[in-house]
């Protein structure tokens, strides 16, 4: 996508990068770029036991440790950038935000594909604009299933 549509300019200013900005600002970028290319994987966790990791792993959080934040959750999901095999942990609050982002970029890639009919473009923008509004909550820290 071309950041230099004043439409997504605007997005990217007002809702993509304040939903892709942690306190690990190295992985949100890194994120974002996945976004973008469409290389990022968000998984749930199984509850098997983990392998014995190598000290650098730790910065990938865990269970316990949410990647993006640094803080203490529990993490439900995980992410991966393209073929990496490192996973990242991420908390409820953190995944949300990245997956309301990766929504918003799906639509509009069905837009591009010419997979979304042409002839409904109120239809698209308001669904463009329900995708912004889920970006707006997630970057507040409201859940879909909460509101």
């Amino acid at each position: 996508l071309s950041r230099s549509c004043c439409f997504l300019e605007r997005v990217y200013r007002e809702d993509i990068y304040p939903c892709l900005t942690f306190s690990k600002s190295e992985l949100g970028s890194a994120i974002l770029e996945a976004v973008e290319q469409n290389t990022l994987s968000v998984e749930p966790v199984g509850f098997q036991p983990l392998p014995v990791v190598k000290a650098a792993a730790v910065e990938c959080g865990g269970p316990k440790k949410c990647a993006l934040s640094g803080q203490t959750k529990t993490c439900k999901h995980r992410i991966k950038f393209g073929d990496s095999s490192s996973y990242y942990y991420v908390s409820p609050f953190c995944r949300y935000k990245i997956t309301a982002v990766c929504n918003f970029f799906t639509y509009i890639r069905y837009i591009q594909q010419g997979l979304v009919k042409q002839q409904d473009v109120e239809q698209m923008f308001w669904e463009v604009m329900q995708l912004r509004r889920e970006m707006s909550f997630a970057k507040l820290g409201y859940f879909r299933d909460q509101l």
